[in-house]
């Protein structure tokens, strides 16, 4: 079993930054692949950013690139997402997971085994 906590969320012009946190306990941390999902209001969960156990190898949605960051820090069983030149389009709740059985960053919710229960993220336009 993980145990997943985000925080980090809020209310933020557009242009701004923010960054995510989700905390992880139980099974072992730093062999799990982590990523970052987002559910806006009306639509689909969808994929954010991932990071491999290494952290060697990150992957992210292409409207994100450039503008969001994912890192991990294993001694710390945290993985992050930061977040800048925010748009009222990245408005979402922001889910952490985690999937243990895969070794690179993935895109598809069903590769992640464990979910948090999610960070509201609110881009004032």
């Amino acid at each position: 079993q993980v145990q997943l906590v985000e925080s980090g969320g809020g209310l933020v012009q557009a242009g701004g930054s923010l960054r995510l946190s989700c905390a992880a306990s139980g099974r072992t941390f730093s062999r799990c692949v982590m990523g970052w999902f987002r559910q806006a209001p009306g639509k689909e969960r969808e994929f954010v950013a991932a990071i491999s156990w290494s952290g060697g190898n990150t992957d992210y949605e292409d409207s994100v690139k450039g503008r969001f960051t994912i890192s991990r820090d294993n001694a710390k069983n945290t993985v992050y997402l930061r977040m800048n030149s925010l748009k009222p389009e990245d408005t979402a709740v922001y889910y952490c997971a985690a999937a243990p059985r895969m070794w690179y960053a993935q895109r598809r919710l069903d590769e992640y085994d464990y979910w948090g229960r999610g960070t509201q993220v609110t881009v004032s336009s």
